[in-house]
């Protein structure tokens, strides 16, 4: 099939790659001229045959509605948009009105597998009618991983991006955890060759993951991870993830204190941490330091 892609950065640029190995045609535009395929999207519309799918792939909030809004002008009814960026759940719903107004369908797919996509494939999870899903079947089977996995069609508009909300939640949670038990164990000292403990653990035990080959991956890069800051940005989805969750009165304590922990990191000197270093001195008469 044909496809239009917007959106050519480290996911788009790869994607476009692994759909055309799949033999599908790809016409893909980026702002950035040496990546793109045409110099606008009316030039991407114009070299689609109907009914046209156009994906988009860039980043969230107002980049992806203003491109949804120029394809809206573009498009012609029976067309599909697919937003797979990391959009708002909240936002897919507008987005398929505003559309379907104009009689173009709209689907949301979530989508993982970073860098390593292009080879291993991409996990989906997309949401929509089934009608509009079929038309992107094609290029969702061209994305996902080898075998009978990887991809699913989720449930309505919005479904997508709120199953890979809640798979962002579950990775911040799990990150945390390895973080936390490799700093326990750079702690101690008898504990002499963190690196080998860690890369110990990807056979035969129930905490192996893709997740722990990545950090003995980084481990073998740098061993103690003396070349890094402690600092760890956020994309947003992990505060989707606690907002849906105080909004649906579900507890989430481990996904909640991982994010928390990622703003810890962004201080140099805990505005917190002054207030109970004077408390302990206050009423046990602790020592604390002054700068």
């Amino acid at each position: 099939m044909e496809l239009g892609l917007v959106g050519l950065g480290k996911m788009g640029g790869n994607m476009r790659e692994r759909i055309r190995r799949a033999g599908h045609t790809v016409v893909g535009y980026d702002r950035n001229a040496d990546l793109a395929d045409v110099h606008s999207l009316e030039e991407l519309v114009g070299k689609l045959s109907g009914p046209r799918v156009v994906w988009v792939m860039v980043p969230a909030g107002e980049a992806t509605q203003s491109t949804i809004d120029q394809l809206a002008e573009l498009l012609a009814p029976g067309d599909v948009v697919v937003d797979g960026g990391n959009s708002r759940w909240t936002d897919d719903e507008k987005h398929a009105e505003e559309l379907a107004a104009k009689g173009i369908g709209f689907v949301d797919c979530g989508v993982s597998g970073g860098v390593w996509g292009l080879e291993n494939g991409y996990a989906l999870m997309y949401g929509g009618d089934a009608e509009n899903v079929a038309k992107v079947q094609p290029v969702f089977d061209a994305l996902k991983p080898a075998g009978d996995f990887g991809a699913v069609h989720a449930g309505r508009v919005g479904a997508g991006h709120f199953a890979k909300m809640v798979h962002n939640g579950i990775e911040y949670a799990m990150m945390q955890a390895y973080a936390e038990g490799w700093e326990l164990l750079e702690k101690v000292d008898s504990v002499e060759n963190v690196r080998e403990v860690f890369r110990s653990w990807q056979e035969g035990t129930v905490i192996r993951s893709w997740l722990l080959d990545l950090a003995v991956n980084a481990l073998d890069e740098d061993e103690h991870l003396g070349g890094l800051r402690g600092y760890a940005q956020d994309s947003g989805e992990g505060r989707w993830t606690v907002e849906a969750a105080i909004d649906n009165a579900v507890p989430l304590p481990a996904i909640t204190a991982s994010l928390f922990a990622r703003f810890a990191s962004r201080q140099e000197d805990s505005p917190q941490m002054k207030m109970i270093a004077a408390l302990r001195n206050q009423f046990g008469g602790h020592a604390v330091e002054k700068k």
